[in-house]
């Protein structure tokens, strides 16, 4: 049996800068520093944190006054940050970039008239926040379906946005139905889509070429990681998502000559290498290990100001 990783795989820029920020803020200011909703979508990270020091929430009312709090990688919404100012709350904020320039692309959206489609998930937290930058001027579409039910006020002042978590593949088919209804809507640029997620999208795309089962390593809640596994299984591989080497069942390997194995943005890499020591394991002696191209995807975001005196 043939192991073949995916690269690039596992924390993308905006994962690697939000987990610093948090172990910064308990290296300088020291325990507690309170984490609103999970950092990113992964138990064990979120775990490690936890036992450092953090403490997570999803109510700001949970957080004691004049505390430090951390806003997590997914954004928030202009109420959160005013709840956290009423709450005299010292805040971090570890949204990634990506997202920040959407909310930015929102708020401009809505001060010049537009209504806003933002293509993602209902109910996913990085849809939350970013709805709630315009949240009278904002339609939240998941399929082609909803964009054939969508009513508008006015169609030639229409602009669209997407979840940084999806990819232009994903969004293609959504968006050329927003053109044909609307041939004067705003598509967003390409740059607005997040590199990381169409990247992994394009390596699992390899690995489909000679992987018959594919493991993707990432939590239930992860867009990303979820993307990942449809991706695979559309492609005809049998395609299961595991948040460790304990998931994995021996029957998926069965009869397989070669298995793909991918991390979505927010999995760490010793839990891909935990799965690769699994599935040798499986596999027996003969058990062969190989990876596509390593690709250096050349992106590190800055740190906020306050936390980058400590890191120096």
């Amino acid at each position: 049996m043939k192991i073949l990783l995916a690269s690039p795989r596992g924390f993308c820029a905006g994962v690697d800068r939000a987990i610093e920020i948090v172990e910064l803020c308990l290296a300088r200011f020291g325990p507690p520093v309170y984490v609103r909703h999970e950092i990113v979508h992964n138990r064990h990270v979120v775990q490690d944190l936890r036992a450092k020091g953090a403490i997570f929430v999803d109510d700001l009312a949970d957080v004691p006054e004049g505390s430090l709090l951390v806003f997590s990688a997914h954004g928030v919404s202009p109420q959160v940050r005013e709840t956290a100012a009423a709450r005299k709350l010292r805040v971090l904020d570890a949204t990634c970039p990506l997202v920040t320039k959407v909310h930015v692309e929102a708020l401009r959206f809505a001060r010049e008239g537009y209504e806003i489609v933002l293509i993602g998930h209902a109910g996913h937290v990085e849809v939350e926040g970013t709805m709630g930058h315009a949240p009278e001027r904002m339609h939240l579409v998941e399929s082609v379906a909803d964009v054939e039910r969508l009513a508008v006020r006015d169609s030639e002042r229409l602009a669209c946005l997407t979840q940084t978590t999806l990819s232009v593949d994903d969004t293609r088919e959504i968006m050329e139905a927003l053109r044909r209804r609307f041939p004067a809507i705003r598509l967003p640029r390409k740059d607005d889509i997040c590199y990381a997620t169409q990247n992994r999208q394009n390596a699992v795309k390899q690995l489909n070429r000679d992987a018959e089962v594919l493991l993707v390593v990432g939590a239930p809640e992860s867009s990303n990681s979820n993307r990942l596994v449809e991706l695979g299984a559309k492609a005809g591989a049998r395609a299961h998502l595991v948040q460790s080497a304990a998931d994995i069942d021996p029957a998926w390997i069965e009869g397989a000559r070669c298995v793909g194995v991918t991390a979505g943005a927010s999995a760490p890499e010793f839990l891909v290498q935990q799965v690769v020591a699994r599935l040798r394991e499986i596999g027996g002696a003969g058990t062969a290990v190989s990876s596509l191209p390593l690709v250096d995807e050349g992106v590190v975001f800055q740190l906020p100001a306050e936390l980058r005196a400590v890191e120096s």
